[in-house]
């Protein structure tokens, strides 16, 4: 483990000295989401057709993030839960590859140095995206592709909103509070997504194969994924900024969905409400809850997003309907999410804000669950790379049976945490 940590460590100074060289040019890409303070409330990558290419241009990026946690948890004591304490986290890593390869295209590569489920590397996933066909002659289709973005790859898919706003990892700039949604709709899946945006509007379909775990192997290659996605998004003027999302993600039938249990990097809150025998590695989706919507599911995304001057709201609001392979009647599940942030100081260097976030399902246990969170979040940017922040969390579970480990469950207590990123 020493020697991973060490190694990961070296990793990142190697990182920050390529940083510090190439702070003498010029480091951005089009259409591109900046991972400093720059990409704070962007969502798709914008869309621009001034170019920039010369050449092929590389550039290295990462992340490095760091938590104190002093967090307490307690059950009915049906099933005795593991002892825990206040201290650090083990400290995670990510290595980014965003490759201008052509005049419109360019590549992007993640890799997660070390993380909660993995303390060695490996890849997250990566795309390929294409925001002008100047490759197959000047000028092709350049009145659609004006407006039209490609992506390919195995990497994150475009379901909702939330999932711009959440900690990828290392990568937690993004993210004013220290976790995420209680119900985590996040996934990798090998498809393709088709962009349009166009005076504020933006329309999206996508496929993907609907697996997270890439195989040859029976039974477990057959299925399919379709995504989609409808907004609005417009700065009406200096002060105000509006958008409206709707998105949609729907698997008929794969042997094993993953959508709300794919995050191999794992929850911020460790080892809450796990039992004796948990290990940090092992039970690294605590404090999360997944519906186990495996083999059948839809699930529908609602995201307002306004932001007046400092003061900005964030709104989830799901559903997800679906059922496991053994299952014959669908189960639903439903979360709702509201963030409330204040930024201010000259360049919006601070902020204040608050996130309540609840979840009923009904569980593949037979019971009807509530799980409810409540978030005190405070932050500041040091530099445009560098953001310290603090959380107060309160988490609740209602209705679990008797004889399950979060039957009268709750964890509470603060988190703190220190972010790198460039």
């Amino acid at each position: 483990m020493k020697k991973l940590i060490r190694n990961s460590g070296i990793a990142l100074l190697l990182l920050v000295g390529v940083n510090m060289n190439a702070q003498k040019n010029n480091r951005s890409i089009d259409n591109y989401r900046e991972p400093d303070k720059g990409g704070i409330n962007v969502f798709e990558a914008p869309k621009d057709t001034i170019s920039t290419f010369e050449n092929v241009k590389v550039r290295i990026g990462g992340s490095s993030t760091l938590q104190f946690q002093a967090v307490d948890h307690e059950n009915s004591g049906a099933i005795e839960l593991i002892k825990i304490g206040s201290n650090f986290n083990l400290a995670t890593a990510n290595l980014d590859l965003d490759v201008f390869l052509y005049d419109g295209i360019r590549m992007h590569l993640r890799t997660y140095l070390s993380s909660r489920h993995h303390p060695e590397p490996y890849v997250k996933g990566g795309y390929f995206q294409i925001d002008k066909l100047e490759f197959i002659k000047p000028g092709f289709m350049e009145d659609i592709m004006k407006y039209a973005t490609i992506k390919v790859g195995h990497m994150e898919n475009n379901y909702g909103d939330a999932h711009f706003r959440r900690s990828d990892n290392a990568q937690a700039m993004y993210n004013p509070f220290v976790g995420n949604l209680i119900m985590d709709a996040f996934t990798t899946e090998v498809g393709a997504e088709v962009y349009y945006q166009r005076d504020g509007f933006l329309g999206m379909v996508g496929f993907t194969n609907g697996k997270l775990n890439q195989s040859v192997d029976k039974p477990d290659t057959g299925g399919a994924s379709f995504l989609a996605k409808l907004g609005y998004d417009k700065q009406l003027d200096d002060d105000l900024r509006l958008r409206l999302t709707g998105s949609i993600y729907n698997t008929g039938k794969v042997a094993n969905s993953y959508l709300y249990s794919a995050d191999r990097a794992g929850s911020r809150y460790y080892l809450v409400l796990e039992p004796t025998t948990a290990t940090t590695a092992g039970n690294f989706r605590s404090g999360r809850y997944d519906p186990r919507l495996s083999n059948q599911i839809t699930a529908i995304m609602i995201n307002p997003f306004i932001k007046y001057q400092g003061l900005e709201f964030f709104g989830t609001f799901e559903t997800s309907k679906g059922k496991g392979s053994a299952e014959l009647e669908k189960r639903v599940a439903k979360q709702y999410a509201g963030e409330l942030i204040y930024r201010f100081g000259n360049t919006e260097n601070f902020y204040v804000g608050g996130r309540y976030n609840k979840v009923d399902s009904e569980d593949i246990s037979g019971s009807d669950v509530d799980i409810s969170r409540f978030q005190l979040a405070a932050g500041w940017f040091m530099t445009r790379n560098i953001l310290l922040k603090a959380e107060y969390v309160n988490q609740k579970y209602d209705g679990f049976n008797p004889g399950s480990i979060f039957n009268e469950g709750k964890f509470n207590g603060l988190m703190a945490e220190a972010v790198i990123s460039f």
